[in-house]
């Protein structure tokens, strides 16, 4: 590849991160958006003193071949990457299923990688009027909901899931939020509660968030979708 993307960090091995398999996760460096209650800041900088070399994780993945099953790319926002279409591709010609999470932040990147993905895990902030409030940039909510749109319609297995923190999020606004995915088509949606760990930002990271999403909210939410889950911290 002539300019090789911008890897943040590795894991080698999760069960966690791509439904039903043993995955490996590649975290691309760099996000447009600035999200308070992000738990990898120090992937939102474009350039890092300690990215890892491309070649390398190619290296480490020729090794497990066989041992997993897929390779994920997340971030940061990995659609970002100019050349993660061909990273992919180099990947699947290593017998990888490949998996995407991604905020939506470029609708037309994410249509043109979505016929070669196997699964996608999309980050829904808040309500989509609410975007901008949660990622600091103005019209992103209006980009996330073309990206909902494409992915829907790509059939391409998904999962929605929103980290909830009171700061960015009311009862009242996550309906609302459910609401406008299930009108979408959303059929598989998750709940976060927010983690501190890796929240750079102190107010948010000491507010207190224990017992937001109370049985009654979940149970109203659930009903409607096909699946739908809380993950606690």
């Amino acid at each position: 590849m002539k300019d090789r993307v911008q890897i943040g960090g590795l894991t080698p091995l999760t069960s966690t991160d791509f439904p039903g398999c043993l995955a490996a996760v590649v975290f691309c460096q760099g996000c447009p958006w600035r999200c308070g209650y992000c738990h990898n800041p120090h992937l939102i900088p474009r350039n890092s003193d300690t990215q890892l070399d491309w070649p390398s994780v190619l290296s480490f993945l020729r090794r497990r071949q066989g041992l997993l099953d897929a390779v994920v790319f997340s971030g940061g926002e990995p659609t970002l990457q100019d050349s993660l279409a061909s990273a992919i591709n180099e990947v699947r010609n290593l017998g990888f299923k490949v998996g995407l999470h991604t905020g939506g932040t470029y609708p037309s990147r994410l249509g043109e990688l979505l016929p070669l993905l196997s699964w996608v895990g999309m980050d829904i902030k808040a309500a989509f009027s609410d975007y901008d409030k949660v990622t600091g940039t103005p019209a992103s909510g209006e980009k996330a909901r073309e990206s909902a749109r494409l992915l829907l319609a790509s059939g391409v297995p998904c999962e929605f899931r929103t980290t909830v923190h009171p700061l960015y999020h009311s009862k009242d606004s996550l309906l609302q939020l459910a609401e406008e995915l299930r009108d979408l088509g959303v059929r598989n949606y998750v709940l976060q509660e927010f983690r501190p760990q890796g929240c750079a930002d102190e107010k948010v990271s000491s507010y207190p968030v224990q017992e937001f999403l109370d049985e009654v909210l979940c149970s109203r939410i659930g009903v409607m979708f096909d699946s739908f889950s809380v993950r606690r911290g």
